[in-house]
């Protein structure tokens, strides 16, 4: 499955959560319950993964842990804050360098429309 069919399902699933439960939950509650519905599609996660970075002659084992890796093509940050600022986007870009994956979602579920909240970030797709 490429990135971008990777993408409409995490897309229609995000979807389908805020249509049920709509803004204001914690980001911890929109985690549990996406993790719980995407592994019903048996298309492989991990979440809350570690990934290494290295720096030089150093190795940190985790230099960061996304969210979720969807089928090592996907990284999907979630937030559930008042706004999105510059810094969000520029994290979902570092963790695509680190990681080199090609496209990363920014979902933040504190939104009236859901919509609004969905942000594709590319690494050269």
């Amino acid at each position: 499955m490429t990135e971008n069919e990777l993408s409409k399902l995490i897309v229609d699933l995000c979807f389908r959560i805020h249509k049920q439960y709509g803004p204001g939950l914690f980001e911890s509650v929109y985690e549990e319950i996406f993790y719980y519905e995407w592994t019903k599609t048996e298309i492989p996660l991990k979440r809350q993964h570690p990934v290494p970075l290295i720096h030089e002659e150093i190795k940190m084992e985790v230099g960061f842990r996304a969210d979720f890796i969807i089928d090592d093509k996907v990284i999907i940050e979630l937030k559930s804050i008042e706004s999105l600022a510059e810094i969000h986007y520029k994290q979902v870009q570092t963790y695509l360098k680190l990681t080199g994956l090609k496209l990363g979602l920014l979902v933040n579920f504190n939104v009236p429309l859901i919509k609004n909240g969905l942000h594709r970030i590319v690494n050269n797709l």
